[in-house]
């Protein structure tokens, strides 16, 4: 999941084709990925989540250098300490959290405190709901607290919370990215700084370090091609697509992760996860497509 710096403008280019719809599907896809990709290494392989999330940082990192590279001919990143930590607790508890959470509950948990957090933060900057925007989020919020009461489909709680964790970070990082101006170098200077940070977390947390080859590529496939080339791409038809538009089509993640983990990690889609993905994808896609917020007049 990507964070959109400011509003998109529609564009009037050669992204106004099908390369656009196919573009826009490669970067869900790969979005859809880093669950994936994640939950399959600490599944079946041996390598531990500090670990894995340091390798997918540095990979991250290191693919996005390239791209900047490429694409200026320089080495100039941007980015900041606040952002960079926030991307790294996003990336640690993602990992700790797959230990215990299939991919498409990970990822329904994940998007929905993402956008609870992003909307959240705007009411409490004064922005005004219109009863659908409050219908929705209602729905949204009661589909998430739906999935998470007891039962016998329930995830386990230290997993959840810990991707709600991941989810509110997260969502401190798009707030903090919104302004930047070349989001490409300052993802790709966050990716650094969290790198360093991930060492720190492998360090403190050595006692659990296991090694795992088919884990490594793994987590370089997750920090290359899911994170890094993914962002890379969305930032490229980010442009071509309205607001509402690209903050909908993010929508498909959750769905695109859940029917992967079925198919290519036999994982089981009970009727309590699609119910409770219905309710909470539907309640933000309300949100999303009522009209825009009026902003609360200050006294």
């Amino acid at each position: 999941m990507a964070f959109m710096n400011k509003a998109p403008q529609p564009g009037t280019g050669p992204l106004r084709t099908g390369r656009l719809a196919i573009l826009t599907l490669l970067t869900m896809t790969a979005f859809a990925a880093n669950p994936i990709l994640c939950r399959m290494a600490l599944k079946a392989t041996a390598i531990d989540p500090a670990t894995f999330t340091v390798i997918r940082l540095l990979s991250g990192a290191t693919t996005l250098w390239l791209i900047v590279r490429v694409r200026t001919g320089g080495n100039a990143v941007a980015g900041n300490w606040r952002s960079a930590f926030s991307l790294f607790a996003y990336a640690a508890a993602f990992s700790f959290a797959y230990v215990s959470l299939s991919a498409g509950t990970g990822t329904l948990i994940l998007f929905g405190t993402v956008q609870a957090t992003m909307i959240l933060y705007g009411l409490l900057l004064g922005e005004r709901f219109t009863l659908q925007q409050t219908a929705g989020l209602l729905l949204a919020l009661g589909g998430l607290m739906a999935l998470l009461l007891p039962g016998v489909t329930a995830p386990p709680w230290g997993g959840a919370a810990l991707m709600a964790t991941a989810g509110i970070a997260w969502g401190a990082y798009s707030l903090l990215g919104r302004i930047s101006v070349n989001p490409i170098e300052t993802t790709a200077g966050n990716f650094l700084r969290a790198s360093g940070l991930g060492v720190l977390l492998s360090v403190v947390s050595l006692g659990l370090f296991a090694w795992d080859a088919r884990g490594a590529l793994l987590a370089v496939l997750s920090g290359t091609v899911a994170s890094g080339l993914g962002y890379a791409i969305w930032y490229t038809v980010l442009p071509a697509l309205r607001a509402t538009h690209a903050a909908t089509v993010q929508l498909s993640v959750p769905v695109i992760a859940a029917l992967a983990g079925v198919l290519l990690l036999d994982e089981h889609l009970s009727p309590r996860l699609v119910l409770c993905s219905i309710a909470i994808l539907g309640g933000i896609a309300f949100v999303l497509h009522a009209r825009k917020p009026e902003r609360a007049k200050r006294s």
